[in-house]
């Protein structure tokens, strides 16, 4: 893989010719910025920007304006290889809060589709209905500790929307218990098939239930011709990744403008 040159096509693609995640959601270009601005629910924020140090300031000014005017609160998706270096700096100077920074990871999706069977007795099943959302959301707050009522109206308004085919949601079960899940993006026309939230309840970990899960995505994104996985990974992902042969292409960070906003880390193009 060209890193560089894949770094390139993921920024073109995925940021600066952004997609709307959905049908009442849109994108705004403004001088250096590309923003995506939610429909009902959805995420709002800064996905791509071309700036300096002579504009930085006044574009950051013209997104809070903005987002302010709307009455949303907004995420500025910030890439490790943006410009100016102290992007960053200037965010938080001007009120936007950090939040954890993840590695921009892209595999081969060629490399990913291996027969990688789940663990004895677990079983890997589409989420296409409110029972498959509820089982999926346990799994998702059992790993990660935390509430999942967002998911639960992501999932239950993407099943619902025109565009559910460019969304994939899977749950592994043991037996009827939920103990993993998993999501991917599907953007039209773009080389990258989008891996988020990945999770697995303790006690289910290093099992292999993960990998089962890339695998069985991978399977599916190869058949409608992506190229390429992309993952934010976390700390306890990465290396798992790397393992896989995936490569880190560049770091990103959400810097949230509202200090009490609770958000998961979003993809481009399909923030969610």
């Amino acid at each position: 893989m060209d890193h560089a040159a894949v770094l390139a096509l993921y920024d073109r693609e995925m940021r600066e010719c952004a997609r709307p995640e959905s049908s009442d959601a849109r994108i705004e270009r403004s001088g250096g910025v590309v923003r995506h601005i939610g429909g009902d629910g959805g995420w709002s924020g800064v996905l791509w920007s071309g700036l300096d140090a002579d504009d930085a300031d006044a574009a950051i000014a013209e997104q809070i304006a903005r987002f302010a005017g709307l009455g949303h609160e907004f995420e500025w998706k910030l890439y490790g290889h943006d410009r100016p270096a102290d992007l960053g700096q200037r965010l938080t100077a001007a009120g936007f809060v950090p939040d954890q920074e993840e590695t921009l990871m892209v595999g081969e999706t060629s490399g990913q589709i291996a027969d990688v069977a789940p663990p004895e007795g677990v079983r890997i099943v589409p989420v296409t209905d409110r029972a498959g959302v509820e089982l999926m959301v346990e799994a998702n707050e059992k790993a990660f500790g935390r509430d999942g009522s967002w998911l639960r109206a992501l999932l239950l308004a993407r099943l619902a929307s025109a565009d559910s085919q460019e969304f994939v949601a899977l749950v592994a079960l043991a037996g009827d218990v939920p103990v993993s899940s998993a999501r991917m993006e599907l953007v039209p026309g773009v080389a990258f098939a989008g891996l988020w939230g990945g999770g697995t309840v303790d006690g289910w970990r290093g099992r292999g239930i993960y990998r089962a899960l890339i695998a069985h995505r991978a399977r599916i994104a190869a058949e409608r011709g992506y190229r390429y996985l992309q993952v934010d990974a976390s700390g306890q992902s990465r290396p798992i990744l790397e393992r896989l042969g995936f490569a880190a292409l560049s770091t990103t960070t959400p810097y949230v403008h509202a200090p009490d906003v609770t958000r998961e880390r979003h993809a481009p193009a399909g923030p969610r």
